[in-house]
């Protein structure tokens, strides 16, 4: 099962983080004038995703996606090379022009239960201490992005031999806190 490329950052095996970390610089794949994003706060429900939306490298299955306080992202070198990828999605995903990574997500509606949460790809770091990832969200979602459905069994096999519990929403802690802020605005 370790053939499976579930995440270059966790085919190996997931890296611990540390709890002193505080933060640090992500970088899009251009060689000449990346986009910088820098991040002063360790990131948050990192976990690999198999949603159709978020950026995967190639070959991967799935993305690895972390949430900060959009207070603590700043974008810092070569802004002007940012786009929006989709402006209808809940989260706008800022990704380069030039080499297509998405630097990071955010949400615009104040309504939203994850607004003030910005989204971010931790493998885009060389700053070692990340949280390390949790869990694997919407893996089911993979077979639309053209996984073969024969094999979930052995992708849901490898996500449990990392201890990266499968499953087809969010966690469960993170779709408490939906429901949550969606039973607020209904009693």
């Amino acid at each position: 099962m370790s053939d499976i490329n579930i995440h270059p950052a966790v085919n190996s095996g997931i890296r611990a983080g540390s709890d002193n970390f505080k933060g640090g610089k992500l970088h899009c794949h251009c060689n000449d004038a990346p986009v910088e994003v820098t991040v002063k706060a360790q990131c948050a429900h990192n976990h690999v995703c198999g949603c159709t939306k978020c950026w995967k490298p190639e070959g991967a299955l799935f993305s690895m996606v972390a949430v900060v306080p959009r207070d603590a992202l700043s974008i810092t070198a070569n802004e002007d090379k940012l786009q929006v990828v989709d402006a209808s999605a809940a989260i706008q995903r800022h990704a380069c022009k030039k080499c297509g990574v998405h630097m990071f997500g955010r949400i615009e509606n104040t309504e939203h239960p994850f607004y003030g949460l910005d989204f971010i790809h931790t493998e885009l770091s060389e700053d070692t201490g990340w949280a390390a990832p949790e869990f694997a969200a919407f893996v089911s979602s993979i077979i639309e992005s053209g996984a073969n459905p024969d094999n979930m069994d052995k992708v849901r096999g490898r996500l449990k031999q990392l201890n990266l519990k499968p499953y087809d929403c969010l966690s469960p802690v993170l779709m408490d806190a939906i429901a949550t802020h969606t039973a607020k605005g209904v009693l």
